[in-house]
């Protein structure tokens, strides 16, 4: 952690912080993940977001494998220093590994968990794989 302003925000214990990516055009939220220090200097450093991978324990910058890439148009925090938002380009307009725009496609209606959105691009079509 070696930038000044990367030192002044509030990492939790694990030393992450909760980061949203959000359309820079439409303002819509298409994905939450997990940043460390390392991630948002790479992001800074990149002009893509790079993100932590708690399942691997690794750096995870995005569309490494899909090539859903996020370019990053602006990066803020919020009041308490302790969640990102980054408004990003999203390259092919795909964010979700299940294919989908967003992340957030399921939508409590009475009582269910309804799917909003449809598929446009198999996860098999995108990684290669099931």
């Amino acid at each position: 952690m070696g930038s000044r302003w990367c030192k002044e925000l509030k990492w939790t214990q694990a030393g992450i912080l909760p980061a949203i990516a959000q359309d820079a055009e439409t303002g819509r939220v298409l994905m939450l993940a997990w940043m460390t220090p390392e991630a948002l200097e790479a992001t800074v450093n990149e002009g893509r977001a790079v993100y932590w991978s708690r399942s691997r324990r690794k750096l995870w910058r995005k569309g490494e494998e899909s090539g859903n890439v996020q370019v990053v148009q602006d990066i803020r925090i919020d009041c308490d220093a302790d969640a990102i938002l980054l408004q990003v380009e999203q390259i092919g307009g795909i964010t979700c590994h299940t294919g989908r725009q967003n992340c957030f496609f399921r939508q409590l209606n009475d009582g269910e968990w309804m799917t909003t959105e449809r598929v446009l691009k198999s996860p098999e079509e995108m990684y290669g794989r099931p």
